[in-house]
């Protein structure tokens, strides 16, 4: 866990500033590139007012400068990575740019450095077949926003060393994250599979004239979604009892959604241009004051259980 000191960073977008926020705000050294660098001006915008909404809610101990110094915008690829004890990748969800991108790192990284994919669906195997250190290729999953959401899914593939997996574990797990530990690559990983189980379930149930969204948001909401930040999917079927869910799983489960592709509900949205908040309309219409509003929801949401985890810690 020591030796990962040096953080080097692939891409200056949101992720991957959040990400290099997650480990300056924890006292690690940062450099972060991109092919642009006129995003370097909008990446350090973002990491300070970030770091002062932390700052603002107790969850920085350093001043912002401070934090925000320890992040280095380095436009030449091969000096952002040249003493990298790990180089995260945070670019866009392309298999052919992220291999490119793994080539250039095996070359230019530093031999004992592990090489880590920010992808949400991407096998880490294919990234690591072109590199000469499989074994030292994973994928790590950050979840939007990263710097307070506390997952980050690892997966190994299957040349990756249990070595590199428990080095970054520990190296997160310091920082304060949650890492969950993948045991075999799967497209999607653990968090995306079960959140799009669900919203083809909902889907289904729109289509088919059960629910409207508005609806199906309230039952998970005031339901289930009360529960799970407490008990999970697992704790929770245990205080139900097994006996009970595996009686309803044998009623509930043929009868469940298994679409193979998007369907006509929101199919339709994206023809119709309704992209979601960022068009102004998705199942919901939104002025830019409600937008505002859902989003200011959610980083409260989010700061509250900050502060949750950082009294439980």
């Amino acid at each position: 866990m020591n030796e990962l000191r040096n953080i080097g960073i692939v891409g200056a977008g949101l992720m991957g500033t959040n990400i290099a926020l997650d480990f300056t705000r924890a006292g690690r050294e940062v450099r972060l590139t991109d092919t642009h660098p006129d995003q370097f001006t909008r990446s350090a915008a973002t990491l300070r007012a970030n770091a002062a909404q932390l700052a603002e809610h107790g969850l920085l101990s350093e001043p912002v400068e401070t934090v925000a110094a320890r992040v280095t915008y380095v436009p030449d690829l091969p000096a952002a990575v040249s003493d990298a004890d790990l180089v995260v990748e945070a670019v866009s969800e392309d298999l052919a740019l992220k291999q490119r991108l793994f080539r250039e790192l095996d070359r230019h990284a530093p031999a004992h450095a592990i090489l880590a994919s920010n992808t949400s669906s991407l096998m880490p195997s294919l990234l690591a077949e072109v590199t000469g250190r499989p074994e030292q290729v994973l994928v790590a999953h950050y979840w939007n926003p990263a710097h307070l959401i506390p997952l980050v899914e690892l997966v190994p593939g299957p040349a990756t060393s249990p070595e590199t997996v428990e080095a970054v574990r520990a190296l997160l797990a310091s920082l304060g994250k949650r890492p969950a530990v993948v045991r075999k690559e799967c497209l999607g990983f653990i968090g995306n599979r079960l959140q799009f189980a669900m919203l083809r379930e909902a889907l289904s149930l729109v289509e088919s004239g059960v629910a409207t969204p508005e609806d199906i948001d309230t039952v998970v909401r005031y339901s289930f979604g009360r529960r799970l930040p407490a008990t999970g999917i697992f704790h929770t079927a245990d205080l139900a009892g097994l006996d009970t869910l595996h009686s309803i799983c044998g009623i509930l489960f043929p009868d469940l959604s298994n679409a193979e592709g998007p369907g006509p509900s929101i199919t339709g949205q994206v023809v119709r241009g309704r992209l979601g908040v960022k068009s102004g309309a998705g199942w919901y219409d939104y002025t830019p004051e409600e937008a505002d509003a859902l989003r200011r929801s959610l980083f409260e949401e989010l700061i509250r259980r900050a502060k949750g985890d950082l009294g439980s810690s």
